[in-house]
């Protein structure tokens, strides 16, 4: 399986679609790496794309803006999001939207994976 790797740099090295038409274990499918967060591209379509994701305890990610909604899920562990300065602790199932054009930054206190769903369609008309 061929997967980005974002080591402190955030330089992606390979990417692929997760397999069609096979049944997968939704954790199983990313794995944690040491000092790294890790992404999985499952589905990339110009209108959107889902990926799975796994952060090392003591990883984040750089603050960012979207301008797309995105629907995030964890997987596995507990995450630390926040959304427009407003801060989020998300378990095990639980998930979450973050509107178009919010700044938002994730801080893995412990290790976590989730979920990425980003729609881009249907902004054409704002």
């Amino acid at each position: 399986m061929i997967k980005y790797l974002f080591e402190k740099m955030k330089k992606p090295i390979e990417n692929s679609e997760l397999e069609k038409g096979k049944i997968h274990i939704i954790v199983e499918i990313i794995e944690y790496m040491a000092n790294a967060v890790v992404s999985k591209t499952i589905i990339k379509k110009t209108t959107g794309n889902i990926t799975a994701t796994s952060f090392d305890a003591g990883e984040e990610l750089d603050e960012k803006i979207t301008p797309f909604d995105t629907y995030i899920q964890i997987i596995d562990g507990v995450a630390e999001l926040t959304i427009n300065d407003e801060k989020y602790k998300l378990k095990l199932g639980e998930g979450i939207v973050i509107p178009a054009h919010s700044k938002y930054h994730f801080n893995a206190t412990e290790q976590f994976k989730m979920i990425s769903t980003v729609i881009k369609s249907g902004y054409e008309d704002l």
